[in-house]
């Protein structure tokens, strides 16, 4: 099973929010939401916290995909513009550095119309231990 069918199977979080990885490779992975009622914060945007976690299955997927078992240590996240209800936002994360044991990625997520929403960087520690089963 490749990282893609594992996350969407077993990252329940990010799939109870509407999130789905839809493309991962060496360099790149993407993760897509349609920002929906229950994304929306008391603004009537998009909350913080459902753009993050877009981005954070990205990352996720990235740093995962070679099958070893890898966990964000530390994020940054910066709101450019606000996503509103029917948007169809994209999170693409690419490596900064695809360091052995340290890895470092930034995402863009942007909304239908390519237009930022938000960046966001992130920096993961791999355990040298293999992913688990599903």
């Amino acid at each position: 099973m490749d990282i893609k069918e594992l996350l969407n199977q077993t990252d329940h979080f990010a799939a109870n929010t509407g999130c789905r990885i839809v493309e991962v490779d060496d360099q790149h992975a993407v993760a897509e939401m349609t920002v929906n009622s229950m994304h929306l914060n008391g603004g009537h945007v998009c909350q913080g916290g459902a753009l993050f976690t877009l981005a954070d299955l990205a990352i996720a997927a990235l740093m995962n995909q070679h099958g070893e078992l890898t966990f964000g240590i530390s994020n940054n996240i910066m709101f450019v513009a606000s996503a509103l209800e029917g948007d169809h936002l994209r999170a693409e994360a690419t490596f900064v550095a695809d360091h052995h044991k340290i890895p470092s990625v930034q995402v863009s997520v942007t909304n239908q119309e390519g237009k930022l929403i938000c960046h966001v960087t992130g920096m993961g520690y791999r355990k040298s231990k293999p992913l688990p089963p599903k």
